[in-house]
């Protein structure tokens, strides 16, 4: 199973800069967070329409250029895995849910993007 994530997702620098923003307070991020695990969620709802146990998941990061830190663009994951729950295809992103996460990346600097490939194990 495949999902394809149109642009890209938030880096870690993004997230921690949209924190300090908030001075303590949470909302900036809880914004970021809820913004992006909902779109990763809508996307799952319509390609994938069952529940899975437990998965290994691919992660092909496509940027649009080198300019972030490939540790920095894996932050993104979150999102990932949270819309997946939120979705109802899987039931938490433990241990018990979540197997391998692999990591992959390339640029693309007409098309950026994140494919996620599932893998039920």
């Amino acid at each position: 199973m495949k999902i394809i994530i149109p642009g890209e997702l938030p880096d870690l620098n993004t997230i921690i800069a949209e924190s300090k923003k908030g001075r303590g307070r949470y909302q900036p991020y809880n914004d970021i967070k809820r913004e992006n695990t909902e779109k990763v969620a809508w996307i799952a709802k319509s390609k994938i329409k069952k529940k899975l146990s437990k998965i290994d998941l691919e992660v092909n990061w496509i940027c649009k250029d080198k300019r972030k830190d490939k540790d920095n663009i894996q932050a993104g994951t979150k999102f990932i895995l949270d819309g997946l729950v939120e979705a109802g295809i899987i039931e938490n992103d433990g241990w018990k849910q979540i197997g391998d996460i692999t990591h992959k990346f390339k640029v693309d600097k007409h098309n950026p993007r994140v494919e996620v490939i599932i893998k039920e194990v």
